[in-house]
């Protein structure tokens, strides 16, 4: 008996390839690795990288997003439906970031990483993290972020800088409703282009056959954009080596086992276990599909979203491979997955509240309950307003610092903002864990609302 033979796939050639230059990327940048000289962005492997990957992704992110929502509200066509669409996409988003906060607060309290660094080291740890941002080659933004020293121990106001929520919710409102959207496209911000396609989705829905015309341009604008993702897609493997040997080889793979080693395996773990059980789980409950096969799916946008660790770098990768083999209707990956990109951050939040209740037991500041309330409510916010470049975590676990030490009053013992730079070293892993977690809970989104929004409306997917 002759049994056919399964062909493999354009798509599943490219993900075997992808797969590959992660491995050997890893290795090769490990081998490359000075412990006392780390790989900066100035070495081929990152310049390369970014060129062949990163920014040929940038290129088309925000233009493909625009159209992916403009034709997503254009098929939900209803104002009533759409507002079904965006509440239950909205009330997603919140519950599973605040899933990812309690499990991270649960991990970090309960197995105290902070508490597990050895006397003898944490000397010299909290010394090179403070040189790193406050040192003379420390990055300007950073060292502006956290501001000078301080002569006492209450913790300064950087000048210059706003790290609080209010700052950050400010800045987010200003983005949603922008002045000029050309500026906005050029820069990168999705939020207000978003909202710009929300109003000309309905506006094209409600002119019926005398904007026909124009939506059939778009969508083909669309469509085409896509086969760009596709062409781009084939140079990944190429970039994603270029860029795992930029990131391996700036931290080393003895990080691993290093005096951070406890908070990373908090970290990743946490994530892990959101990314494998919590997120799936979700997924089985409210569509009854296999949350696994679903995952394996959408592979080749988690591995590029690991490699560029920016899930805005991943959103055209998302996108396509949503449509394509995730099977996600239009609709649904056209709205949700832009969005997401933009405030829907499951391993950021996760990770804020990791990393800074982590540094507080590392300098040995006791936190009572409702100090982690306040830092599980600043992450979720904070994660909101981080954007979806590489290290934009660190610089929101900033925001719940302050919070923190506010919340501690005056008499309390304050965490000096350039805590932060003890984690600088291995940053770069653990973004591209949460990036990875980030983009994973966008396709989720995507395959849930896909039963709201599917292509057919008397079609359930």
């Amino acid at each position: 008996m002759e049994y056919p033979v399964r062909r493999m796939t354009k798509q599943g050639v490219a993900s075997i390839l992808i797969l590959v230059s992660l491995i050997v990327g890893a290795f090769v940048g490990d081998l490359l690795h000075v412990p006392d000289d780390p790989l900066t962005t100035a070495h081929w492997s990152f310049v390369f990288g970014t060129l062949v990957l990163v920014k040929p992704l940038l290129l088309v992110a925000v233009p493909l997003a625009f159209l992916a929502v403009v034709m997503g509200v254009y098929g939900v066509a209803s104002p009533s439906r759409l507002g079904l669409v965006g509440g239950a996409t909205i009330l997603y988003y919140l519950i599973t970031m605040v899933l990812a906060v309690s499990l991270g607060m649960v991990l970090v309290t309960t197995l105290e990483p902070g508490k597990s660094v050895p006397e003898a080291e944490r000397p010299a740890l909290l010394a090179a993290g403070e040189a790193r941002v406050r040192g003379p080659d420390a990055d300007p933004a950073m060292h502006l972020l956290v501001g000078p020293a301080a002569p006492s121990e209450e913790t300064p106001s950087p000048e210059g800088a706003e790290p609080g929520v209010g700052g950050t919710f400010m800045s987010m409102l200003d983005q949603v409703v922008p002045s000029n959207l050309a500026r906005e496209m050029s820069e990168g911000r999705t939020l207000g282009v978003i909202l710009f396609g929300v109003l000309l989705g309905l506006a094209l829905a409600a002119g019926g056959r005398t904007t026909r015309r124009a939506a059939e341009v778009l969508e083909a604008l669309y469509v085409a954009l896509l086969i760009v993702v596709r062409w781009i897609t084939w140079a990944a493997p190429v970039g994603v080596f270029l860029l795992m040997v930029y990131a391996v080889g700036s931290i080393g793979l003895e990080t691993l086992t290093g005096p951070l080693s406890r908070y990373l395996g908090v970290v990743v773990g946490g994530l892990a276990i959101h990314a494998l059980v919590v997120l799936p789980l979700v997924l089985v409950l409210l569509t009854r599909r296999n949350p696994y096969r679903f995952l394996w799916r959408m592979r080749r946008a988690l591995f590029v979203a690991f490699a560029t660790d920016s899930s805005a770098a991943a959103l055209p990768v998302t996108i396509e491979n949503a449509r394509t083999d995730g099977e996600c209707s239009r609709r649904a990956s056209g709205f949700v997955l832009p969005l997401g990109a933009t405030i829907n951050m499951d391993g950021t939040a996760l990770y804020e509240a990791v990393a800074v209740v982590f540094l507080f037991q590392l300098y040995g500041i006791d936190l009572e309950f409702s100090h982690l309330l306040v830092v599980a409510v600043t992450a979720t916010f904070a994660a909101i307003g981080a954007a979806g470049t590489p290290s934009a975590g660190l610089v929101m676990a900033v925001v719940v610092i302050a919070a923190v030490n506010t919340s501690l009053g005056a008499s309390g013992a304050k965490l000096d903002l350039a805590a932060v730079g003890v984690l600088i070293g291995v940053d770069r892993l653990v973004d591209m864990c949460r990036t990875t977690v980030n983009v994973w809970g966008d396709a989720v989104g995507a395959k849930i609302i896909s039963r709201l929004a599917p292509d057919v409306d008397d079609v359930a997917t």
